[in-house]
């Protein structure tokens, strides 16, 4: 007689102990949980996040020249594609001094590309390049780029990545530089309306 061949049991559940079981010691029992009544007569507290003083209502008085541009990864590779020198056309673009500036995340995702993409890791090695370091943990870099323009809004974001953009439109005062028709455009630049008179 040979062996029986065993047919797998899909969509079977792990039989669970139910609170009630006998097995369960009494500490391990959940009890009920009360709920507690709210007195009306306290005050509410409420977390409201601070709004930046940088911020004219939608104007951002921290931008200026010489902006500080973050890169990110695939803005060096689409403009290497285009055949772009990201200096000189970042200064064409806003008609002032430009300082690119890489954090380590981005870096990091240079150095992972490999061997393709070594003259983007080249042009990312510029000493022209402002390098920014990271304190968070991993190497995601849009994360990184995220949250440090959310902290402090005197950079101008450098991406074609589209859901980096759609995150970073949310966030009011930071404006976006983007490839197309083979030059560099910007999106969002403050212009003089609303700005503050001294």
């Amino acid at each position: 007689m040979g062996k029986q061949k065993k047919t797998r049991k899909y969509a079977t559940m792990k039989r669970m102990l139910s609170l009630r079981d006998q097995r369960l010691k009494e500490k391990d029992r959940l009890k009920p949980k009360k709920k507690e009544k709210k007195d009306p007569s306290t005050l509410k507290e409420r977390e409201v996040p601070q709004h930046p003083s940088c911020l004219f209502f939608q104007y951002n008085t921290q931008l200026g020249p010489p902006y500080h541009i973050l890169v990110d990864t695939n803005f060096i590779n689409f403009s290497i594609k285009a055949k772009l020198d990201l200096v000189q056309s970042m200064m064409d673009c806003l008609y002032a001094k430009c300082i690119p500036c890489i954090t380590d995340c981005v870096m990091a995702e240079i150095e992972k590309l490999g061997q393709k993409y070594r003259v983007a890791l080249r042009i990312a090695k510029d000493p022209r390049f402002e390098r920014l370091p990271c304190t968070h943990k991993g190497t995601y870099a849009d994360d990184c780029l995220v949250q440090r323009v959310t902290q402090h809004k005197c950079y101008i974001v450098a991406t074609v990545d589209r859901d980096l953009k759609r995150r970073i439109r949310k966030i009011p005062g930071v404006p976006i530089m983007y490839i197309s028709n083979h030059r560099y455009n910007i999106e969002r630049m403050p212009d003089d309306y609303g700005a503050p008179r001294f």
